[in-house]
Parts: C-alpha cells; sequence; structure tokens
C-alpha cells in the first residue's frame, strides 16, 4: 500500500463535505432523515404500545385479582424452592457464559449479540441509521469493501520451509501439525497454477503429476511421483515433490532440487523453442518457467540454509536479473534476509530504494528492514534520559518515523521481536499486516535486529507511540489505509489452534459476557443465602413480592385519603 494513500483518503473526506449528489433535493434529504429516525425508534414505539394496551385491559383481564393469586400462590412455596430455584438459574446462566466465552475466544465475538443483530433486529425493523446522501456512502462502501478485498489477499510466503527436512521434523519432535488444512489447501492449489498446464496430456510422466498435485495424502502423492519417474526420468516436478515432502534433511532436498534442476533446464531450453508454435506451447513455456524459477529460488534457499549466503545471493539476483516480470514472487525478500545475513547494509538499501515505492505493495520486510537501517545509525548512543533532556536529533526523529510507520503497517511484529510473544514455525502463506506475516518476519529477522546493539531497545522505547497517531485503526490511517478488520479470521486459518492469535485492535469483553457473569454470580449468591439462612429470605421475597402488589392500590388510598 502506498505511503500516499493516507494522504490521499484524507483529501478526498476533506473535499466529500462541499459535494452534494447530483438530482438530490433538500426535501428529499429531510425525509431520508425522518425515515430513519422513526425506523430507529421502532422498536420503542411497539414497547410503548404495548404498555398502554395492557394498562386499557387492566379491568376485563382482571390483572389485580390474578395478581393477588399470584400473590398467595408465592407466599405459600417453601423456601426450597426458591433454593432449587436460584441453583437452576445460577447453573444456566453459568452454562450460557461459559459458552459466550469460548464463542468469543474463538470467532471474536458475542454469540447473542450476533444473533441479535442477524436475525432479531431486522424483525423488529431496525435499519442501519444514515443521515448521509444515499450516493455518497454507497461509493464510500463500495471503496472500503475494495480496500479490504485487497488487503485481505492470502500471499505465498516467500520464506516458506521445507514441509520434509523442517515442517515433519517438527511434528515428529512435539507430536504437533504446524501447518492448518486450508494452509496446505493453499499450497495445493498453487502447485497446480505452477506445475501443470493445459499439454500435460501430451506427456504421461506430467498426467501423473497433474494427478499427485490434487492428492491430499503425502504419501500419495511421493508414490505418484515415483510413478512419473518410472515414466520419464528427467520429470521435473517429480523431483520437486520429492524434495519438499520426502527428504528429511536440506543436504537431500537439495541434492533432489540439483536433478530437478538439470531435469528443468533441458525442457525450458525445449520449449523455448517452440514456443511461436501454438497456443498450448506458450502455455507449455509458462509452466515450464515457472517449474525452472521455482527450482533456483528453492536452490538458493538451500544454500543459504547450509550456510553457504554469498551462493544464495548470487542465485538471487541473477533470478531478477533473468526473469524481471516473475515480481510477483517477492524473491528481493529472501534477497533482503540473505544480505542482512552478511551485515551488507548498503545493498540493503539498494533493495529498498528499487522495491520501497510508493506504485508497490508493502510488506513487514520492506518496512521493518527500512526502519531498521535507520535505526541502526542511532541505536548504539540512544537513551531516553538523554533524549528527553535535549531533544531527537535529525536521525533519531527518522529513525522513530520509520519504527511508527513499520508498526502502523504490522502493529503485531514488535511483540515477537521483543519476545513479549512465542514464535512459532511460520505458515507456508501469509496475510499481509495479520499475525501470520508477523511470525514469517520475526521468525528470520528477529537475529538480525539482536546483532545490532541497541536496536531492541530503541524499538521497545518508540513503537507504542505510534497507536497515539492512529487512535481509530479501523477507521483512518495515518501512512496506510486503515487497518483491515478481517486479519483476524484470515490468521486463525492460517496458524494452527494452539497459537494464540493477536488481535488489534485488542477487542472489548462484549456486554453479554458481563451480563452473563452478574447473572451467574447473583443468582449463585441468592442460592446460598436462601439455603443458609432461609427464614430472612422468605421474609425478604414476601416484602419484595407484597410491596409490588400493592403498587396497584395506591391511586384509590390517596383518593380515599383525600375524601376524608
Amino acid at each position: 500500500m502506498a505511503d500516499s494513500d493516507g494522504l490521499g483518503e484524507a483529501a478526498i473526506a476533506a473535499a466529500s463535505p462541499s459535494v452534494s449528489a447530483p438530482g438530490l433535493s433538500p426535501s428529499l434529504g429531510w425525509r431520508e432523515r425522518l425515515r430513519a429516525g422513526l425506523a430507529g425508534t421502532g422498536a420503542s414505539l411497539w414497547f410503548v404500545a404495548g404498555l398502554g394496551l395492557l394498562y386499557a385491559l387492566r379491568v376485563p383481564l382482571r390483572l389485580c385479582e390474578n395478581l393477588a393469586a399470584v400473590t398467595v400462590f408465592l407466599n405459600s412455596l417453601t423456601p426450597k424452592f426458591y433454593v432449587a430455584l436460584t441453583g437452576t438459574s445460577s447453573l444456566i446462566s453459568g452454562l450460557i457464559f461459559i459458552f459466550e466465552w469460548w464463542y468469543f475466544h474463538k470467532h471474536g465475538t458475542s454469540f447473542i449479540e450476533q444473533v441479535s443483530v442477524s436475525h432479531l433486529r431486522p424483525l423488529m425493523g431496525g435499519t442501519e441509521s444514515s443521515i448521509s446522501e444515499p450516493g455518497s456512502s454507497n461509493n464510500r462502501e463500495s471503496e472500503t469493501s475494495r480496500q479490504n478485498l485487497s488487503e485481505c489477499k492470502v500471499w505465498r510466503n516467500p520464506l516458506n520451509l521445507f514441509r520434509g527436512a523442517e515442517y515433519r521434523r517438527y511434528t515428529w519432535v512435539t507430536g504437533k501439525e504446524p501447518l492448518t488444512y486450508y494452509d496446505m489447501n493453499l499450497s495445493a492449489q498453487d502447485h497446480q497454477t505452477f506445475f501443470t498446464c493445459d499439454t500435460d496430456f501430451l506427456r504421461p510422466s506430467d498426467t501423473v503429476m497433474q494427478k499427485a498435485w490434487r492428492e491430499r495424502n503425502p504419501p500419495a502423492r511421493i508414490k505418484a511421483a515415483y510413478q512419473a519417474l518410472e515414466l520419464n526420468n528427467d520429470c521435473a516436478t517429480a523431483y520437486v515433490l520429492l524434495a519438499e515432502e520426502e527428504a528429511t534433511t536440506i543436504v537431500d532436498a537439495e541434492r533432489l532440487f540439483k536433478q530437478a534442476l538439470k531435469a528443468g533446464e533441458t525442457i525450458y531450453r525445449r520449449s523455448q523453442q517452440c514456443q511461436h508454435q501454438s497456443p498450448q506451447h506458450e502455455a507449455q513455456l509458462r509452466r515450464d518457467t515457472n517449474v525452472l524459477v521455482y527450482i533456483k529460488r528453492r536452490l538458493a534457499m538451500c544454500a543459504r540454509k547450509l550456510g553457504r549466503i554469498r551462493e544464495a545471493v548470487k542465485i538471487m539476483r541473477d533470478l531478477m536479473k533473468e526473469f524481471p516480470p516473475l515480481t510477483m514472487l517477492n524473491i528481493h525478500e529472501n534477497l533482503l534476509e540473505s544480505l542482512l545475513e552478511l551485515q551488507a547494509y548498503a545493498d540493503v538499501q539498494a533493495v529498498l530504494a528499487k522495491y520501497d515505492d510508493i506504485s508497490l505493495p508493502k510488506s513487514a520486510a520492506i518496512c521493518y528492514t527500512a526502519a531498521l537501517l535507520k535505526t541502526r545509525t542511532v541505536s548504539d548512543k540512544f537513551s531516553p534520559e538523554t533524549a528527553s533532556r535535549r531533544g531527537l536529533s535529525t536521525a533519531e526523529i527518522n529513525a522513530v518515523e520509520a519504527i511508527h510507520r513499520a508498526v502502523e503497517f504490522n502493529p503485531h511484529v514488535p511483540k515477537y521481536l521483543l519476545e513479549m510473544k512465542s514464535l512459532i514455525l511460520p505458515p507456508e502463506h501469509i496475510l499481509k499486516r495479520g499475525d501470520s506475516e508477523a511470525i514469517a518476519y520475526a521468525f528470520f529477522h528477529l537475529q538480525h535486529w539482536k546483532r545490532i546493539e541497541g536496536a531492541l531497545h530503541l524499538l521497545q522505547c518508540t513503537w507504542e507511540g505510534t497507536f497515539r497517531m492512529i487512535p481509530y485503526p479501523l477507521e483512518k490511517g495515518h501512512l496506510f489505509y486503515s487497518y483491515p478488520s478481517c486479519t483476524e479470521t484470515a490468521d486463525r486459518e492460517l496458524l494452527p489452534s494452539f497459537h494464540h492469535v493477536s488481535v488489534y485492535p485488542k477487542k472489548e469483553i462484549p456486554f453479554f459476557i458481563h451480563f452473563t457473569a452478574g447473572l451467574c454470580s447473583s443468582t449463585a449468591m441468592l442460592a446460598f443465602l436462601t439455603h443458609q439462612f432461609p427464614e430472612i429470605m422468605g421474609v425478604f421475597a414476601k416484602a419484595v413480592l407484597g410491596f409490588s402488589c400493592l403498587q396497584p392500590r395506591h391511586p384509590q388510598f390517596l383518593s380515599r385519603t383525600h375524601k376524608i
């Protein structure tokens, strides 16, 4: 998201009140306001009408006599009944409270509130009250929906781990599954997009691999990869699948990827020669290009994990030069991490100058790396006490502003960098500005922040100041668009269940949870008091009921007193 987007929003918001929707008269606006006000008070009018009807029919319905009969019935009840009643009420309200609390922690909203808003409010005639003009409100709603769709897009993690050599080893050690079904299903869709095309039926090995990428069971996929190799020993995608899922070490994965590279280059050169013969050959070339780029990228990641960092940097630079249209793969984020490991900060700055651009989408890696470079120049000498006495220097102001910019883009990252939350293995897909992206960034970049003296200390002293500039992050941002409200739901799908998802902004506990908790506590207390002091509580209950029964007789008593 471009930095100028927030300024553009502010300009639009400042200019919008002065622009009136065409074709609207003042009388129509007054009617719309009146209609909105009447719709909002519909429930209150129904309630007042019901009370009036009940008062008018009090004589035919013999309300006073029936109330007296109810009073006699209640006076005949024993304290044991009140104990059972309050105990049962306490149990029911306690169950409701437990369910509400569980539903809130799982879905982030109150079940009672959701049901009342979704189902009961339309029945009672409630509508969204809005006094703004219909044309402008519809435009703003459509613009907001487009923003949410773009912000809540799930991206492939450019630094995703190897399933066999890393994710599966974690499962063997801990017994926990680090990947969710939703995440793996997205990866299966990516594999079918990258590694298959319409001409797969021309080669039997590709036909087998097309079925292999659709398999959900890992052993079945591995078995299909071996079947493809039996049909064609130069099937590059079969080696890719074995390197990703069967290899149990990075060394084994690199060996299989090298075999895949040899086969992939041969197929790629062959496709280049035939690309202009038909549209099918062009699609085949695109598929073979994707396979070759994927193999080289994973080989670079293998070299990075095995300590051959300069080799990894060279492979990534060559990929970015040879295939510049494939910037959507975010290979520059792999390059940034490798250059930081080499402490080649000048090269990092050169990469940022190219990709930290207004017209390009942002990421946590870009924003926080830019903040790290500016923090590096002042962090070793920064002291809050000294800064409070003499003020911040220009370099310190730039560093703090860069931190605020990064935190506004993804407010979840500092908790992991400062080790306030425990890290887990990053998922294969991330949601930008979400908790999944924060985990993926901190998992690889925490060591780079620790290497620079004082960087984490400066981050700790300044990151919370960001929230003073964006008091309502869901409505309006400062440098970026408003924070999307869909991140929590998507992150819960991407991250494993044993991880406590970070939520921003922090949601307040709904009213109904407080209400059910108070109801459960009060009824439990009444049950205990009635059981311990039955006579006193019985007198108290009769007094309360007697007072309520005497209320209708007060006007008659006053009239008699007036006659006397």
